[in-house]
């Protein structure tokens, strides 16, 4: 039904749990493949891919390239593009195949996407807090965040063009050419590692960039800032 497209770099640890949540869904039918589109990894990332029975691409540092050429190799109608850091809530392969049959069903399938919910991976007052920040900014850019995740047909991935050769901002450009209103979020969450020092202070320079995206400030230019 669906393949689903990792991009990592030295991910050994977190890949393992990120996988580890996939599986109900290959065991259910709704993954048909996974791809690892590596950017260089000098730990046992590569390793721990090909125990777990994934395809491998290896290809240059720009996530935007590697992301594209896995999505353009993969065998499934549907992809499925997901962080290696992130660990998709028990039942989501539920939600996403009632969608897709949704989709399919009303001839939505290559004019829709969905994205996961975003949640924190932890228990105190911060990892709240960040995930009401994530909401906040989701409300004023319109756009996810790359830890969501982003669920579309192949089709209609290939009509908008795929992701672009950006040094930065790739997925932002991505759900900007998609647009809000063809957006499904799921119920399911996406739950991403709890925001590191580093990710608080680049927190209002990424909102600035997605927001420029969304007044169409050309995407080459916002990277360019961005970086």
């Amino acid at each position: 039904m669906l393949s689903v497209v990792i991009p990592t770099r030295n991910h050994e640890r977190s890949l393992v749990t990120t996988l580890a949540a996939l599986v109900p869904g290959a065991a259910d039918g709704v993954v048909r493949d996974v791809t690892i589109a590596d950017g260089g990894s000098t730990d046992a990332t590569l390793e721990v891919a090909d125990l777990a029975g994934c395809n491998a691409l290896k290809g240059g540092l720009a996530r935007g390239d590697r992301l594209d050429a896995a999505a353009r190799r993969a065998k499934g109608p549907w992809l499925l593009f997901l962080d290696p850091d992130v660990t998709l809530e028990e039942g989501w392969h539920r939600e996403v195949r009632s969608l897709i049959d949704a989709l399919e069903r009303t001839g939505e399938a290559d004019r829709r996407a969905a994205v996961f919910g975003y949640g924190v991976d932890g228990f105190g007052g911060r990892d709240r807090l960040a995930e009401r920040l994530a909401g906040l900014a989701g409300l004023l850019t319109g756009l996810p965040r790359p830890e969501q995740g982003l669920l579309i047909h192949k089709s209609f991935y290939e009509r908008l063009g795929g992701f672009r050769p950006l040094p930065a901002m790739a997925d932002a450009d991505l759900i900007r050419r998609i647009g809000r209103g063809r957006i499904v979020r799921l119920r399911a969450r996406a739950l991403a590692p709890a925001p590191r020092a580093e990710a608080w202070r680049a927190g209002p320079k990424a909102a600035l960039g997605a927001g420029l995206l969304m007044l169409r400030v050309p995407p080459r230019l916002v990277a360019r800032l961005y970086g």
